[in-house]
């Protein structure tokens, strides 16, 4: 079974006058029929009609909850769109806090900068001695006894 994309529209509101439309009902059907026909022209096949709440504001600090009638539309997603297209967005997205700037390296004082001839023996070479290659042992507890 293939993928699909939805598209949800409102719902006429009111009919529209034509010719064999004598009733209010009739005029309605008409509506709704032109809304049908205008997204099946493009591909979308009629799913359903919802009526879903939405909160919505009311005056300055109320809110109320409104129904809105919907027409819910859908179509397939062919194979090659689906490969082109950028993968699903959230419809809020995360606020992304801007990249940092690196970190400058902080400047050592001469004091604590290695000097070279510290390390480095004749010919330029730094010569490593064993007890500085090999970490010391680990102390063991004196034993009673």
């Amino acid at each position: 079974m293939g993928q699909f994309e939805y598209s949800v529209i409102p719902a006429p509101s009111r009919g529209e006058k034509a010719k064999d439309a004598k009733t209010p009902t009739d005029r309605y059907s008409a509506a709704l029929t032109a809304e049908l026909n205008r997204m099946a022209r493009d591909g979308w096949e009629y799913v359903r009609a919802d009526v879903l709440p939405s909160e919505e504001r009311s005056g300055l600090t109320g809110r109320s909850t409104v129904y809105h009638n919907l027409l819910v539309f859908r179509r397939t997603v062919a194979a090659t769109a689906l490969s082109q297209t950028r993968p699903p967005q959230p419809e809020y997205p995360a606020a992304a806090s801007p990249a940092r700037a690196p970190e400058p390296v902080p400047v050592l004082p001469q004091a604590a900068a290695p000097k070279p001839s510290d390390h480095a023996a004749a010919g330029g070479t730094v010569a490593v001695t064993m007890d500085e290659a090999t970490p010391p042992a680990p102390r063991s507890a004196p034993s009673q006894g």
